[in-house]
Parts: structure tokens; sequence; C-alpha cells
């Protein structure tokens, strides 16, 4: 069986990812299977998810997913880096092929981009344009610049993570192979394209009341229409009161706290009234808003940077059908899955359930409908 994974957060399900479904389909044959690796209740630019991820899950297997898995929160709030490598981490032992769009879909392109920034000269050269005071993403473009290799492929979003895609591949020596496909559309466009929707433009939708239909699948309509909706604003003096209350020793732990960074957050959190403030107080040149806003998300959850390099040894199952069935019994056989329903003795379990405990506080209504039940299988993985 050709087994396809995907590294994605649905946030929401919408058209465009039906889109890539349909190619992989179309370029794999009808019979390869679909696994989707997908952020659970909050997502990597560190906000709460604004639909349940069991929905979420069950929406991606309406619409041609096969197999629907958590990707740990501990790699969920990384940086785009620690994002991809905790997904091929966990697809990469028994998926075939890791697709995700790209503006630039030329897989030899995003390769030689990935393997110019896994050079041994690329840290050197890196250091002197971060040493100039550039941000992050800029001194990034700088150096690659300096090392005879066009930038210009790391000016947008999905480019981006897709050759972080290519570098987890080619650090862990997986045998997956890249599977780029052309991402069409604006990936933050705040105003939603009928045919290729941003998930900003379709959250935007959602939040304001507006109809949203027209933009998922129709398939999705009955998961979604009675949704319980999600956003930080709704739990905002939660996560002010946890900063308030937090000891230095908490913000020295935080992860994205060096160079200072998490002293400068423990004085903003301390006399700013509102997250915006404090993430305005603290974002500089240097420094993302991205940055700043997963920081103040592991801050809330009780998240430290030795938290965030732990490798969960389990998968959660979301959502599958018989095919999905028939992946989980061939991933058990490669070591990645025994023992389905038995809980596992690890601290990533505490982590895990203390999150999904917190999600409740971001509702911004409550549901007509119950929403289903999470399924709570728990497979074990092989660590890297």
């Amino acid at each position: 069986m050709r087994i396809v994974g995907i590294i994605c957060e649905y946030n929401p399900f919408h058209r465009g990812h039906q889109r890539q479904l349909d190619l992989i389909r179309a370029q794999e044959g009808p019979d390869c299977a679909i696994v989707c690796l997908m952020s659970g209740n909050f997502v990597q630019r560190g906000h709460p998810a604004l639909i349940d991820k069991s929905l979420r899950a069950q929406a991606a297997v309406e619409c041609g997913a096969d197999l629907v898995l958590e990707l740990p929160v501990t790699a969920c709030l990384c940086s785009a880096e620690g994002f991809a490598a905790g997904g091929v981490g966990i697809l990469g032992d028994f998926c075939h092929k890791l697709c995700f769009g790209a503006e630039n879909a030329r897989g030899e392109i995003l390769m030689h981009t990935a393997r110019a920034l896994l050079s041994q000269d690329f840290p050197f050269v890196l250091r002197t344009e971060l040493d100039k005071g550039l941000s992050f993403p800029v001194a990034r473009a700088k150096a690659l610049e300096a090392m005879g290799v066009d930038s210009g492929i790391l000016s947008t979003p999905n480019n981006i993570l897709a050759i972080e895609y290519c570098k987890a591949i080619l650090q862990q020596g997986k045998p997956m192979e890249p599977m780029p496909i052309h991402r069409p559309g604006n990936y933050h466009d705040s105003q939603a394209d009928l045919e290729n929707p941003s998930a900003t433009a379709v959250r935007g939708l959602w939040l304001q009341g507006q109809p949203w239909q027209d933009y998922v699948p129709v398939e999705t309509h009955p998961i979604f229409e009675n949704a319980s909706l999600h956003n930080l604003s709704a739990g905002e003096r939660a996560v002010l009161a946890r900063l308030r209350t937090m000891t230095e020793e908490e913000f020295e732990c935080l992860p994205y706290g060096s160079e200072g960074l998490w002293r400068k957050l423990m004085h903003a959190s301390r006399s700013c009234a509102t997250l915006e403030q404090i993430a305005c107080a603290v974002k500089s040149k240097r420094y993302t808003r991205t940055r700043i806003d997963r920081m103040i998300a592991c801050a809330f959850l009780g998240l430290t940077e030795q938290d965030l390099v732990l490798n969960a040894p389990y998968a959660r199952v979301l959502s599958f059908n018989d095919k999905g069935r028939e992946i989980l019994k061939l991933a058990r056989k490669c070591g990645l899955f025994p023992n389905i329903g038995e809980k596992v003795n690890h601290p990533f379990q505490s982590i895990e359930s203390r999150i999904d405990s917190l999600y409740g506080l971001f509702t911004l209504d409550v549901p007509t409908a119950p929403s289903p039940k999470n399924r709570v299988y728990y497979h074990t993985c092989t660590e890297e």
C-alpha cells in the first residue's frame, strides 16, 4: 500500500485542503492511503484552534483522508523547524511520501536550499548576520545570499515550511520522498477566495458571524454547523492571570526566552493590561511576533524549554476509516503503534491532559449539539 503523509493544522479544514487530497489521489491513484498528522487544540502560531481537534479530524476523513493522528503539542508550539522535525519523525517510518503545499513546487529547488541550510558553513554565516541585529528570518536570507543561494524562495510562508520538511527528511535520514504541490492564493490573505481560501480568511468569516459554508467542502457542513468556536480573546483574562502570577524562575525556563527575552516578557506581563500590549512591548526588530505569541502560549500552558524538546512516545488517533485501520496494522508491524488502547506511563501524558483541559477556557459559545467524543487510543512511537 502506498501511503502519503501530510503534516497539517486544518484550522479549519477548507476547500484548499480538499484540493490537496484530490491532487494526491489523482497523482498516486485511488488505492493510495493518506495519513494526516494534525495539530491538536493549540496551533503553531501560539493560539487555540478555532474548532476542536476531534471535529477537524472527522472533517478530514469525510473529505478523503484515511487516518488522522494528532501532532504532539510539543511539536505544534515549536518554530517551523521543530514543527517539521516532529512531524517527519512520526510519519517518516511508514509513509512513502510527504505531501505539502508550496508557492514554488519544484522539489529540486526546495531540496537544494535545504542542503545549503544544513551545510557546515551556514551556522557561521548566519551568526555573522544575526550579530548585526537582524531578525532570524532576515538573517537567514542574508546568509543564504552570502553563500550564493537564491534566498527569494524563503520569502513566502509555505515555501519556508516546505524547506523545513526537506531539511527534516535529510537530517533524520527518512526514506520518504518529498511531494510538493503548488499552493495558489495568499496564505495570509484576509479576504476569502472561493477556490483557494486562506485559513486566516475562513476563520475571520466564522468569528465575524458571516457565511462560511461556501469556503469549506459540503461534506463538512454537518460537522461544523453547531461547532463551538474558540479564540484567544475569550481566554485572555486567564492568560493574563497566569502571566501575572509566574515566578522569575518560571519565566527563565520558558522556550524562546534566550538573550534575556524572558525577562522582557516578565516585566511587560507585570505592567501591561492586555495581551496585545504585552506582545507589542516585547516584540522588536530582532524577535518576530509569532515567536512572542508562542512564548506566551507556552507560559500559559506551563510548557518549559525542556518540555518542547521532549519526544512524545505515542501519537493519539483522532479519526480513521477502514483503510486507516489497515494503516494502523501496518504501522504496528514497523514498531510504531503497538498495544492499541494501552495507556503509556510517560510524562507527556500528563502534559497532554493538562493542555486539553485548558482549551475550554477559550470557548466563545456553547454548541447546540454535543460534539463527538475524542477517541483516546494511544500508540507508542519510536523515538529518533
